[in-house]
This record gives structure tokens, C-alpha cells and sequence, in this order.
């Protein structure tokens, strides 16, 4: 097992092969039918057992020589509603679809690890399940929880990487308990009464009743909760109105609130009612009605610190020192939060942030770029925290 680093050099070329061709053939989620059926064909030539499951998500099994416990790898292989302008030459040729977050890198890595894990079949104790995850962005993991991607095997742990622009190429983000907040989504429409503005008092506006939900929210943050508590509340659409000279109907209002606490379920159950407590001052004020609707989307990801040790000896392990580790945490949801809420797990960021090669636009950008020298980084990565726990 001396030889991973060998044998990752001498697949990085297939590896940059494959990450090319998902780029340019990006699917939104569960609708990663190429994807998984490239996916699923991989992982049967390797020899695994290999299912499919929750639509288009696709599992292999590794079933070492002796047995032992479960380690899940987790890859994503959805993309997202974006236009490229990124000009590349495997630039999407799916219009409207991009793979603007990384996933494309993901789903090849992962793919890449399967396969230089087979050939130390003999030397592994236990079971590695190899799963790829569709439609990340929209919460996919339940559904894969749902349909018993943690069981038979029964898992026991779960390692998860995330390629990340914000970090420099060369660094890797890793931390200690919470990593990544929760996400809670909203939905919000203010009902008013039409009317002409040249006869304001005769209507009941919409608009102008959004205007203060809007600016009075951001209060939340700031005055109703401790401000060691990471906190964000953000509109992400307003929609409303037909015409200049039309008091609106209705206005909707679409948004997100992240959070990372430490009592997640009390706090977040206070939160919401807080949330709501304003909306509700602010209609009856204005004498309009609402309707909010919440869209739960992951928990807060938790990372455990015994896992988070193995990843420290593989960083090591992987690049000759553990000093380019930097302590990181950020408010970006992830739902492998979900696995992270239900078995010892670690997730971790593997920077990407290179100027040079234009790869530090943030993630969802349309110019979204992966610095790919360091995707060899992520698949060591793979195999390393993967033996390190196993062999443990």
C-alpha cells in the first residue's frame, strides 16, 4: 500500500477524463440518468456490488478480504439551473444546466478511489460503500437514508469531500463539530387588495407591506439572538406587480435562514417562531394577509473528532505536512449533514481557489472553474482516510 500515491499519478489522467465529461454533460437533480448509468457501469467493470437507488443514485460495495466495520465515501452527481460562461473547452453543452459547484470533480474522484481501493481489496478490513448521491442541491440524502443507503451493510462512519474556490489551491478546510449550517427555506406571500396608485386608499399594498417584512427580518439576527450564534437571513426573489400604475395583488417573497447552534432543535424551533412573530406584526399592521410556508432543507453538518483525526493523518500522509490545514467552517448548507446526524462522519474542503486559472469564482457562479491538480489530492484523500479508519 505503499504505492497509492503511484497509483493516483498514473490514473490522474482518466481521472481529469472523466471530470471533463460530466462537466459537459450536467444534469439537474434526479434527472442524472447519463451520469448514474456511466456510474453504475464503472462500479460493475471494478467488480462491486452495485445497485441503484433513490431514482438516480447509484451504491457499490467494496467487501474487503477480512470483516470489519462500514466506511461510506459520499459523492455528489447533480448539477444546477445555470447558464456557463466559462469558456472551456468541455464547456456544458446542456442549455440552462451547469455543473457550477464542483460535483462534476466529486462524482470522478470518487469514481477514481473505487477504483485504486479494489486493487488493496486484500489488505482491507471490513467494507467501504461507495455511494453517489443525486440532487444535492434540493436535499437527496434523506431520500437515500430513506431507502436504507446506511444499512446492509450497516454504516458505521462517513467521510465526505467538498472541492472549494474560497480556499487557495493547496489548502484543506477542516474543523471540528459544526462545519456547515443548517438551512431552513421559506416561501412568503403578502396578500393585499388591487387598486389604482393614483387611489392609494382605496387598496391595500402589497408592496409596501413586503418592504418593512423585508428590512424589519434582518432585526432577527441582530437584536433577538446571541451574536456568538452564526445567523443569516436572506431574501433570494421578490416577485409582485403587474404594471407602474397597479397596486399589487400579491407579492412572493422567496428565502433562506442558516444557522449553526449549538441546541439545534430548541433554537431553531424559537427562531421560526420569531420569524413568523414579525411577518404576522407587520400584516396586521397593515391590515394584508400572509402566507409563510418553511421548506426544511439539511441540518447543521456535524463533523466528529475522532474522524476528523484520520483525515488529519491523511493530509499528511497526502501532502508531506499537516501546516496547509486551516481551521474552516462557513454558513454554505450540505446535505451530507444528514448522514453526519446519524453516524461519525467528517467533511472537509480541498481548495480550489487559484487565480491563474481562473478558478476563484464562488460556487453557483456561471463562471465556476475547478483547479483540476487538485483533484488527485481528493481521490488520496478517498483512500487514505478510508485504510486509516478501516486498519485502525
Amino acid at each position: 500500500m505503499n504505492d497509492i500515491k503511484k497509483d493516483v499519478f498514473e490514473l490522474e489522467e482518466e481521472l481529469i477524463t472523466l471530470r471533463r465529461d460530466f462537466h459537459m454533460h450536467p444534469e439537474l437533480g434526479y434527472e442524472e440518468y447519463r451520469t448514474s448509468q456511466i456510474v453504475y457501469d464503472y462500479l460493475n467493470t471494478l467488480g462491486l456490488e452495485v445497485k441503484k437507488i433513490a431514482k438516480t443514485g447509484v451504491v457499490g460495495l467494496l467487501r474487503g478480504k477480512q470483516p470489519g466495520k462500514t466506511v461510506m465515501l459520499r459523492g455528489d452527481i447533480d448539477a444546477l439551473p445555470q447558464n456557463e460562461e466559462a469558456e472551456v473547452p468541455f464547456k456544458s453543452v446542456n442549455k440552462g444546466v451547469m455543473h457550477a459547484c464542483g460535483h462534476d470533480g466529486h462524482t470522478a474522484m470518487l469514481l477514481i478511489a473505487a477504483k485504486i481501493l479494489c486493487k488493496y481489496k486484500d489488505n482491507i478490513n471490513g467494507n467501504v460503500k461507495f455511494v453517489f448521491q443525486p440532487n444535492e442541491e434540493e436535499a437527496g440524502a434523506l431520500d437515500m437514508i430513506n431507502e436504507g443507503v446506511l444499512e446492509d451493510p450497516k454504516v458505521d462512519a462517513a467521510f465526505g469531500i467538498h472541492l472549494w474556490t474560497p480556499l487557495k489551491s493547496g489548502v484543506v478546510g477542516l474543523s471540528e463539530g459544526p462545519v456547515m449550517a443548517a438551512l431552513e427555506e421559506f416561501e412568503l406571500d403578502i396578500h393585499g387588495k388591487p387598486g389604482h396608485t393614483g387611489s392609494p386608499h382605496t387598496a391595500l399594498d402589497p408592496i409596501i407591506a413586503s418592504s418593512n417584512i423585508i428590512q424589519t427580518i434582518q432585526s432577527i439576527q441582530t437584536r433577538e439572538i446571541d451574536p456568538l450564534n452564526p445567523i443569516t437571513i436572506m431574501i433570494g426573489k421578490i416577485n409582485g406587480g403587474t404594471g407602474r400604475n397597479i397596486i399589487a395583488q400579491k407579492v412572493e417573497i422567496g428565502g433562506t435562514i442558516r444557522f449553526l447552534f449549538k441546541n439545534e432543535d430548541v433554537e431553531r424551533k424559537a427562531l421560526l417562531e420569531k420569524f413568523e412573530r414579525v411577518i404576522n406584526g407587520i400584516c396586521e399592521a397593515m391590515n394584508v394577509k400572509y402566507d409563510l410556508k418553511f421548506i426544511p432543507s439539511n441540518p447543521s453538518l456535524q463533523n466528529n473528532a475522532r474522524m476528523v483525526s484520520y483525515i488529519r493523518n491523511a493530509v499528511t500522509e497526502t501532502y508531506g505536512t499537516d501546516e496547509n490545514i486551516a481551521e474552516y467552517r462557513c454558513m454554505a448548507g450540505e446535505d451530507f449533514a444528514e448522514f453526519s446526524q446519524r453516524v461519525p462522519s467528517a467533511f472537509y474542503f480541498i481548495g480550489n481557489g487559484n487565480e491563474l486559472k481562473e478558478t476563484m469564482y464562488p460556487h453557483h457562479h456561471p463562471r465556476f472553474s475547478l483547479d483540476e491538480d487538485t483533484l488527485k489530492y481528493g481521490v488520496e484523500m478517498h483512500v487514505r482516510s478510508t485504510l486509516n479508519y478501516l486498519n485502525d
